[in-house]
């Protein structure tokens, strides 16, 4: 047994321990990955528990840095609030209720730090609500390595045994019942393999033995057979795996879903939230072939958020899921916001003009729910929160690449060659390739009386810039663009995209289009309502 360092598990030691458990999850996501035969073989339970974890950690952030979480129950609660929004897969959906769980006892006993018997009733809290948003106990899965875990948690705190011991019971317990699992559940025996989930739960008991001890137990990988065993061919892999956010509905609602999506297909989960959190909320999760009959059963529930629908394609070990690679899109104006979310780009909008901090681009990087993500900063990121945002996303195990783009209509020339189809490097090159080769300027409204460049102006002058320089004074904005795209046309050009500011009229559109049609032939002219504030335009030439 390791010997017990004195660190307390109060609402910083909670913190702690779910940044050590995404990075140890980090570490061992292959290994769970090729554990993965049950209930699908779609070695993904690894990646969904990862994505799962980040989310509740960057919600926790927030919500501590801002005050509304205090103490380790509101450090729990936020944590078993952000794993329900963000559950990926049925393991997330699981994890979230072992967090639940945890909120749910925290609170309960109003604890000011999780101790002995406190941790012991959590685990046996998180058994019960894992079995009921499963519908079902299956022996042999992540619920009997839970339970053995609760059991040793519970000997131990009933002979007084510090946290820390308790902990370190409770992981080696989940480690017997772990390599158990083959005997419980025909198709991991078949295949050789332990059960994925299991392994998952055993990396987050580790990760708190090692944030309450300073050391994680050394455990043996666990790998298939070698040589590998063919899984018996059962039923067809479903074809979607559907998950949504579930609210505005009672106890029997949810039972009648529950029911009319174990006849649409298989591996049903329906996860509640925490009675200290979003109370009334249910995570739903479904393998089936018929994804807009899953939809359709929860709109006839309650109000339905967070939908998301993905391929399930393959077997095991050479799985595929569709959400490996994302956008996202710094942006500003609901126009705008449209228009990059139209094209299939996550959208982060600054909040009332803020600049966006790095712990926020941060959170949205987790919640774009990809392995990679191409991130269009736009302008609106400082480079040091850019920086910090991205190497944070990095050391949890999300390849970001910050694409070089400075203004959105070049962003749009990147995300107009995005294939996620192509190798990263390849797509992050082509995208940064397109943003470069868009140039662009933007035309503002002059607030005082300066002397420019282009000499002299005054409050109400038109004012054309590219890069940080006024290169055009007119008598009005209208004027200032039409030079703007001569500069900016004046060394070729096909395409020019004129994005349309907050208060500006949509005349100034039709006046930049006459006048390009008529100096600048066999260049076109699109222009979009964006919204967006600051510059009254905003222009890109291709």
């Amino acid at each position: 047994m390791a010997e017990i360092s004195g660190v307390r598990l109060d609402a910083a030691g909670l913190r702690d321990w779910a940044h050590h458990a995404v990075g140890h999850l980090i570490t061992h996501t292959d290994e769970i990955n090729g554990l993965n035969v049950f209930p699908v073989a779609d070695s993904d339970t690894g990646t969904n528990m990862l994505f799962t974890m980040r989310a509740a950690v960057v919600w926790a952030d927030d919500r501590v840095g801002q005050d509304i979480a205090t103490g380790v129950a509101g450090v729990a609660a936020a944590l078993s609030d952000g794993a329900l929004h963000g559950a990926r897969g049925n393991s997330g959906v699981i994890l979230s209720q072992i967090l639940r769980g945890l909120a749910e006892v925290t609170a309960g006993l109003g604890l000011a730090e999780i101790d002995g018997p406190g941790l012991a009733e959590a685990l046996r809290r998180a058994e019960g609500l894992v079995v009921a948003s499963m519908g079902q106990e299956v022996p042999g899965t992540i619920v009997s390595v839970l339970q053995a875990a609760a059991g040793a948690a519970e000997d131990a705190a009933a002979s007084g045994a510090e946290v820390g011991v308790v902990v370190a019971s409770a992981a080696d317990a989940a480690a017997i019942a772990l390599e158990k699992t083959p005997d419980q559940l025909d198709v991991l025996a078949e295949a050789g393999v332990v059960d994925a989930g299991g392994r998952g739960l055993l990396v987050l008991l580790d990760a708190m033995t090692m944030t309450l001890t300073g050391a994680a137990p050394r455990r043996p990988r666990y790998e298939p057979a070698t040589p590998p065993v063919e899984v018996s061919a059962g039923s067809a892999t479903p074809r979607f795996e559907v998950m949504y956010l579930l609210s505005g509905c009672g106890q029997g609602d949810v039972d009648r879903l529950r029911g009319a999506l174990d006849e649409l297909g298989d591996s049903v989960a329906i996860a509640a939230a925490a009675s200290s959190g979003a109370a009334g909320s249910h995570s739903v999760h479904v393998h089936t072939d018929d994804a807009g009959a899953a939809v359709e059963a929860g709109l006839a529930a309650g109000v339905l958020s967070r939908i998301q629908i993905t391929a399930l394609t393959g077997a095991h070990p050479n799985a595929h899921r569709s959400r490996d690679r994302a956008v996202l899109a710094v942006v500003d104006g609901d126009g705008a916001d449209e228009l990059f979310a139209g094209e299939g780009a996550r959208v982060l909008r600054p909040d009332d003009g803020a600049p966006i901090s790095a712990q926020r681009l941060l959170r949205a990087l987790v919640e774009a729910d990809a392995e990679q993500v191409m991130l269009l900063p736009n302008g609106f990121v400082a480079a040091e929160e850019l920086v910090a945002g991205c190497t944070a996303a990095t050391g949890w195990g999300i390849d970001v690449v910050p694409v070089p783009a400075a203004s959105m209509v070049q962003g749009l020339a990147a995300l107009a060659v995005h294939d996620a189809g192509r190798q990263t490097v390849d797509d992050g090159y082509a995208m940064a390739r397109a943003a470069a080769g868009a140039r662009h300027g933007a035309v503002r409204v002059a607030t005082e009386s300066a002397l420019t460049w282009a000499g002299a102006c005054k409050p109400g002058d038109g004012l054309g810039i590219t890069g940080d320089e006024v290169l055009i004074v007119a008598h009005d904005i209208g004027s200032a663009a039409t030079g703007l795209v001569d500069l900016l046309l004046a060394s070729g050009g096909e395409l020019v995209t004129v994005l349309i500011g907050a208060g500006v009229d949509d005349a100034v559109g039709e006046q930049l289009r006459r006048h390009v049609h008529e100096r600048h032939l066999g260049a076109e002219v699109i222009s979009y309502r964006t919204d967006h504030h600051g510059d009254a335009l905003l222009i890109g030439v291709e």
